[in-house]
């Protein structure tokens, strides 16, 4: 991995085997890597060592991780949170998406894979930044009504005031301003926010629509921008 890139990872994760065999392959596989088994423990690691990336196990002794990824957002919108969860806890899943999760991974796993879905997402939330792919429609920003994204800065705004968005809330609000009036399939959206490799299923695309209606629409209950297309997905109303 090259070395100018964003490879410092901290893993949470009470299960001394497991957390240290993940450590094991992601030093192997060029990360830098910083361990902590309990909350409190993580969030001093997170405030002093600032990595790029945790993977944070949901049940912890002392906090659940839930609680931690709240206040790893508080203090860095943009960190790249990837959550372990036990197989078949699916509101749990949701419940960290819905918290700013950017993917997550069900235990038992193989390390291997954890090591490709970091890459994946530090490789997206990388090119995002760029200001080469933000410009690809020669403008610095674009409009929709009330709402106006500034390319340069990575930031939207409703009426004026500044939204706080997670990196995939901002890459899928980009997808829908880039294509107003046209229907997104859930398997579009997650080849276009996540990556074509991402693996997980189209529950992520549906729990990131919830979260964007809450923070754009007027009322979140009769949504009049992000539009749902019956079987299908997903329609930014261009005058809506």
């Amino acid at each position: 991995m090259n070395p100018a890139q964003r490879n410092h990872v901290l893993i949470v994760e009470d299960d001394d085997h497991i957390r240290r065999f993940v450590a094991i392959n992601l030093r192997t596989n060029g990360f830098q890597v910083t361990e902590a088994a309990l909350g409190e423990a993580a969030l001093k690691s997170f405030i002093n060592n600032r990595p790029d990336v945790v993977v944070l196990d949901i049940m912890l002794p002392d906090m659940d991780g839930f609680e931690i990824c709240k206040k790893l957002r508080d203090v860095d919108t943009n960190i790249v949170i990837i959550f372990l969860t036990a197989r078949g806890q699916d509101v749990e899943k949701i419940r960290g998406l819905e918290l700013g999760a950017d993917d997550y991974i069900v235990k038992p796993f193989n390390p291997l894979e954890l090591v490709a879905r970091i890459k994946t997402v530090l490789r997206r939330t990388n090119n995002a930044a760029k200001p080469e792919n933000l410009e690809k429609m020669q403008r610095n920003e674009l409009l929709s009504g009330t709402i106006r994204i500034d390319l340069d800065s990575n930031k939207v705004f409703k009426a004026g005031n500044c939204i706080e968005l997670t990196p995939k809330e901002y890459q899928m609000i980009k997808v829908f301003l880039e294509n107003p009036d046209k229907a997104l399939s859930r398997n579009d959206l997650l080849n276009l926010v996540w990556g074509e490799d991402f693996v997980g299923d189209t529950k992520t695309v549906d729990v990131h629509v919830r979260r964007l209606r809450e923070k754009f629409e007027d009322n979140s209950s009769k949504p009049q921008l992000i539009e749902t297309v019956w079987g299908l997905g997903y329609r930014w109303r261009k005058d809506g």
